[in-house]
């Protein structure tokens, strides 16, 4: 059982060597841990930082891409490495490193697919009051959307067994964290939480320029993880809302038609066409959009057959 922990980075020369210092060597149940360390275009001495603290691997990226791709391709390389487990976390050393026996748990018993970290919001001391309720809110909205029970929704520190890392597609450019989440669900992988520790904050954060920005981006990501996994619960409550009000208009013009003042009430009577028509193509809208949803399930399944395939080449190529 091999277990690849990957780190995400960005001028990360000064955090980087307390990170990779505090990472486990040995795990109950793991043969092998390897580390793959992802340079996100670095202007600083973050590659030979990595180097010099002798990781196993250091992947450049070239120019700086964002967190979502540099998450992504480090999945893949890892993959590519022989990962039967992959952890994630993040090179500011954010999550306390003894936790990962914690969180590679669940899935070495076979009860998850994907385990997330879930830290104590409420006490981190570097959190300010409005973070900590924005965190907590983002969570509940998180939970509604996905059906899941995810206590932490934008924690990076997270577990993947192998079979949920081919399966998924980063689709945002911003961040991975409620992407895969929603993705999780979707494709009937099983998603569990942990309770984690943290440590005390070695810079600020650097994802986000405001705490109103991020909301707004993990709104958007939020509400297009949805459309794209539940296209047709979307568009047809859409249209079903439409249809209702434009029916309840309609009754409300022929009441006073049949009352003798119809003539003073066309406006309802074009409204109400307005709404109908339109409920009418949101559902047809809907009922395409479930058909291409279809499609984009088996070219996922096809997917999938393919990179098992090309790992297994992969692997054999390396004996």
């Amino acid at each position: 059982m091999k277990l690849v922990i990957q780190i995400p980075c960005l001028n990360e020369e000064k955090a980087l060597p307390v990170t990779l210092k505090d990472l486990p060597r040995k795990i109950d149940g793991i043969d092998e841990i390897e580390v793959l360390v992802i340079d996100d275009g670095s202007s600083d001495r973050t590659v030979e930082a990595a180097k010099e603290a002798g990781v196993d691997e250091v992947l450049s990226l070239g120019s700086n891409k964002g967190l979502a791709k540099a998450f992504s391709a480090g999945i893949n390389r890892a993959l590519e490495m022989g990962a039967d487990i992959i952890v994630n976390t993040d090179a500011d050393n954010q999550y306390k490193a003894d936790y990962i026996k914690d969180l590679i748990k669940p899935i070495l018993d076979g009860r998850a697919d994907i385990v997330i970290g879930s830290r104590p919001v409420e006490k981190i001391k570097h959190f300010s009051p409005l973070k900590k309720c924005l965190q907590k809110l983002g969570s509940f909205v998180m939970r509604c959307v996905s059906k899941t029970d995810v206590k932490d929704a934008p924690s990076g520190f997270r577990a993947f067994s192998r079979n949920a890392a081919i399966q998924l597609n980063v689709f945002d450019n911003y961040t991975y964290t409620l992407d895969t989440i929603i993705q999780a669900k979707a494709k009937g992988l099983v998603t569990e939480c942990v309770e984690i520790e943290v440590n005390p904050e070695l810079r600020n954060s650097r994802l986000f320029s405001n705490m109103f920005l991020y909301v707004w981006r993990s709104i958007f990501t939020m509400l297009r993880m949805f459309i794209i996994y539940r296209p047709f619960r979307f568009f047809i409550t859409i249209g079903a809302v439409s249809l209702l009000f434009g029916f309840i208009l309609g009754i409300r013009f022929l009441y006073y038609y049949a009352a003798g003042s119809g003539q003073g009430h066309i406006q309802s009577l074009i409204l109400a066409a307005i709404l109908l028509l339109t409920g009418v193509q949101v559902s047809l809208i809907a009922v395409l959009a479930e058909l291409i949803s279809i499609n984009r399930k088996l070219i996922e399944d096809v997917q999938k057959i393919v990179k098992t395939a090309n790992l297994k080449i992969s692997k054999e190529d390396i004996k």
